[in-house]
């Protein structure tokens, strides 16, 4: 098995027993700092779900987020409009934030290549390494196995109370990534 490039080995395995790798600080910075413009795929409208609560932070944190969910399309979440697939979205996207399973992963991947997404983000435990070729073969770069919402708040100092180890110890505020 084939590790993302940005991938660096860590000899871990995730909850499907699949080898995943750690990302560095400086390239999630990056992708975070980066992104302007998010299309949460599997998004929900069900506040109890994962997928609510990550649209509702991001965009607390000042990102576009567009939640794709073709049984939704048509309705809003959060105030947004739901769209029916990443072609029905008519500007540029930054991120595509894959909240589906790693089967679906891979068609999600393709689409982001065809929409001209900079990264293809897959949720946590979601590992699907042919979708991560294809894409990183398209220039673009892939994060597996993460969720922006616990790297944001991990990397900016929020994710300590929360219980989230940001190897920082500081007095300090906490602080937006600055974009």
């Amino acid at each position: 098995m084939r590790l993302s490039k940005n991938a660096i080995p860590s000899g871990k395995t995730g909850k499907r027993g699949m080898a995943y790798g750690t990302y560095s600080p400086d390239l999630l910075t990056r992708i975070l700092r980066e992104t302007k413009t998010i299309a949460l795929v599997g998004a929900s409208a069900d506040w109890r779900k994962a997928s609510f609560i990550v649209m509702k932070y991001m965009l607390s944190k000042g990102y576009d987020v567009i939640p794709v969910n073709p049984r939704a399309a048509g309705t809003e979440i959060l105030g947004r409009p739901v769209v029916a697939a990443l072609a029905n979205i008519t500007h540029p996207i930054d991120m595509v934030d894959i909240f589906r399973n790693a089967e679906a992963a891979g068609g999600v991947s393709d689409e982001a290549i065809t929409i001209g997404a900079k990264t293809v983000w897959m949720q946590l435990a979601i590992i699907n390494e042919p979708a991560a070729a294809r894409a990183e073969s398209a220039g673009l770069t892939v994060i597996m196995d993460r969720c922006p919402k616990v790297e944001y708040s991990r990397l900016c100092g929020e994710g300590g109370w929360m219980g989230l180890p940001s190897n920082i110890i500081s007095s300090r505020r906490t602080r937006r990534l600055a974009r």
